[in-house]
């Protein structure tokens, strides 16, 4: 790939990476095509600005495991 193809690409996964940043599903793809870009869903990454102002793509925690078990108190009610 010539650079300024490559530098095409990679203007073009910024752009939808803003997009999906944003919460946004990109117009005219899956969840499969973004997975075979190599990109993250909606959802999974998130816009966060620093201290200083500037703004991070960071990647958002995955949510709490809920537990199926219910709390059994092992100790007597009385």
């Amino acid at each position: 790939m010539c650079l300024a193809c490559e530098e095409a690409d990679m203007y073009y996964k910024w752009q939808l990476i803003q997009q999906i940043a944003k919460g946004e599903m990109p117009e005219g793809h899956s969840e499969d095509d973004l997975r075979a870009l190599g990109l993250p869903l909606p959802g999974e990454i998130e816009v966060v600005e620093e201290p200083d102002g500037t703004k991070v793509v960071r990647q958002k925690a995955p949510p709490a495991k809920k537990s199926t078990a219910e709390f059994a108190c092992d100790s007597p009610t009385e």
